[in-house]
């Protein structure tokens, strides 16, 4: 499951009035459930037989099969992670002592539908597989691509200006250009970059 995990993309999610980043990946063997504040990382991961012994627990009039459940689980889950929540189906969620507790309300087969997500902080090592090193690897990326870009501009200025002293001038005022200030633009993204620095909001 936690391999099937890394594939799965991170969502802009809504629990209550709180907003996270999560990621889920469920099977007829169980599911786990990988949610974040930007402030720190929870997580669950059950298998068939916990997720049997919850419903048992949580859903006393429903007698479905296990597989069922997490099928259900998966269809009220799923759809929230890809930005189309179900209106009728309700999440909450608070912190408790050790972890994040997540509270789910829906229906299954016109009867009442309750399942609690019981998440405890994330190990090291699954912060590192799942946020850390994707994040450096593409922060590293993009520090190539800003680099490669503005070489190529200051290239282009330069490649301009040649022009401009052979005598050339441009057919349409409107295209004319200031000359790239690296320092500027360096300035003016880290501070686009501080302002974004946590989930949006609600």
């Amino acid at each position: 499951l936690e391999s099937s995990l890394l594939t799965q993309p991170w969502a802009s999610v809504c629990f209550g009035e709180s907003a996270f980043l999560a990621k889920a990946c469920f099977r007829d063997t169980g599911y786990i459930l990988l949610i974040s504040d930007l402030s720190g990382v929870w997580y669950e991961s059950a298998d068939a037989e916990a997720v049997e012994q919850r419903s048992k627990e949580l859903n006393k009039r429903l007698t479905v099969h296990v597989s069922s459940f997490l099928h259900h689980l998966c269809k009220l889950m799923c759809p929230l992670l890809a930005g189309q929540p179900d209106a009728t189906t309700s999440f909450s969620c608070h912190h408790t002592a050790g972890g994040l507790s997540l509270h789910v309300k829906s229906e299954l087969s016109g009867l009442p539908f309750y399942w609690d997500f019981h998440c405890c902080p994330a190990p090291m090592e699954m912060v590192s597989c799942h946020l850390v090193r994707p994040l450096i690897q593409i922060s590293l990326a993009l520090q190539y691509q800003v680099q490669e870009l503005t070489s190529l501009l200051l290239q282009k200025d330069a490649e301009i200006e040649d022009y401009r002293e052979s005598g050339a001038a441009l057919s349409r005022d409107r295209l004319r250009t200031e000359p790239f200030q690296e320092k500027t633009f360096q300035q003016n993204f880290m501070a686009e970059v501080r302002s974004s620095a946590s989930p949006p909001s609600c």
